[in-house]
């Protein structure tokens, strides 16, 4: 028998044993879900308020007479036969796998069917916008078509809901007032993470709904009693600007405008010709496109793109100011190189006096009326160069006010930038619709 001890490790310090470090942990895992969870919402919940006694469905049997269904309705108390032909017009969802007590139901879509319920009396589509959609352009909008109408009696089997092969953004799940214990809607978002929500059980005074992306799978669990009846609605994304291949603007320019503008483009084939825009659209230049002011356009600018979207043409918004003009892709990015310019140290006069009088300057604090001197030019031009600008009488765009005299007011966009002494400047920025004439 050996005389040396037999080795015995020293068990492993482990960091999860320390109750400090546990806790701040758990409190990090806490924050990230919460972060996490709130930079991408997936699916969102509320309360209308709503007299449920103003509430009614018209609805017709497979025989083809209409009914109609008042609210709000107890099944435990007493059950509707308006219901009853409701529950025997439907159709039964594609059953899984288990056993349940009674089929999830949908109303066939081939039947007619209406509610006196209106999503645009109700703030729906507006909550549904600022949380799940908080980035849509301006010019967009969400609009709701009324998709299916479901039952889900009591004890019925839990049924995962196909994903809507059409073109929707999202879905509305309106509950209506039709008393029921149980049913929790349970939403899945792509990635795996779920939202439940449990509801009031179809209780008077207020009209729940729910809303989540169309990427996303949810199931409603088993009704303990009563009945669960939804409406759901297929949200979709419309575009009434001037954006798109194939524009649905809710304006059209007048016959007198269009006969205006045909000669115009008849004497401009084969030429690039621009106009100035005219309204303030309040945005920064060195952080924008100048084609992100598509969907914004107003008054005759607004009139003017229509126009020539009707005739076929491809107009492009573009940046320009002092004589020089920026490629529809770039924004006015005007570098702050106080310390490698030359001339620099006078560089204070406003990017649109370079144009001379074309363009007068704007006064203000951030701005001088006084005249340029050449050292002020050469910077500025500079600096524009490096941008990426170019000089307009190096393209082939021909400006309609170089020809006539341009009314109104030319619209101008401001880029604040540093001086080469420390002090803020705002570089005044024109727009100009670009179209080429075939």
């Amino acid at each position: 028998m050996s005389g040396k001890t037999p080795f015995s490790p020293s068990k492993p310090r482990r960091r999860g044993s320390d109750p400090e470090y546990d806790s701040q942990a758990a409190y990090r895992a806490a924050l990230a879900a919460l972060v996490n969870s709130k930079s991408r919402p997936f699916a969102i919940g509320g309360r209308v308020p709503m007299d449920p006694n103003h509430l009614t469905l018209f609805f017709r049997s497979q025989s083809g007479i209409s009914h109609s269904l008042d609210f709000p309705i107890d099944v435990d108390v007493d059950m509707p036969p308006a219901l009853d032909v409701l529950i025997a017009a439907c159709l039964p969802h594609p059953s899984a796998s288990g056993y349940a007590e009674n089929e999830t139901l949908f109303y066939p879509p081939a039947l007619p069917l209406t509610a006196t319920l209106e999503l645009a009396n109700h703030p729906i589509l507006e909550a549904v916008r600022n949380t799940l959609f908080p980035a849509l352009p301006v010019g967009h909008y969400l609009t709701a078509v009324r998709d299916k109408l479901e039952i889900w009696p009591k004890g019925n089997g839990i049924t995962i809901q196909s994903r809507p092969l059409d073109n929707r953004v999202a879905t509305v799940l309106v509950t209506l007032p039709v008393r029921f214990r149980g049913g929790s809607l349970v939403v899945r978002s792509l990635d795996g993470m779920e939202e439940k929500f449990i509801g009031r059980g179809g209780k008077g005074g207020d009209l729940e709904w729910a809303a989540f992306l169309s990427d996303c799978d949810y199931e409603i669990q088993p009704v303990r009693s009563g009945c669960r009846v939804t409406i759901s609605y297929a949200v979709q994304v419309k575009s009434f600007g001037p954006a798109g291949v194939q524009p649905d603007p809710l304006i059209n320019p007048s016959d007198q405008f269009l006969d205006l503008l045909s000669p115009v483009l008849n004497m401009s084939r084969g030429r690039r010709i621009a106009f100035y825009l005219t309204g303030e659209y309040g945005v920064n230049p060195g952080e924008v496109l100048a084609e992100s002011l598509v969907p914004s356009l107003k008054g005759g600018d607004s009139i003017l793109y229509h126009a020539l979207k009707l005739y076929k043409l491809a107009p492009e918004l573009r940046w320009t100011a002092g004589g020089y003009i920026w490629a529809v892709d770039q924004t006015v990015e005007f570098a702050n190189e106080a310390a490698e310019s030359p001339t620099a140290s006078v560089a204070r006069q406003p990017l649109s006096v370079l144009s001379g009088a074309r363009l007068p300057p704007i006064r203000g604090p951030f701005s001088s009326a006084s005249e340029p001197g050449e050292d002020e030019v050469d910077d500025l031009r500079h600096r524009v160069l490096k941008s990426g600008a170019v000089p307009i009488n190096d393209t082939d765009i021909v400006i309609v006010s170089d020809i006539v005299t341009f009314p109104g007011v030319i619209a101008k966009e401001r880029v604040p930038f540093v001086s080469a002494l420390g002090e803020i400047e705002k570089l005044v920025v024109n727009v100009l619709l670009v179209v080429f004439v075939p």
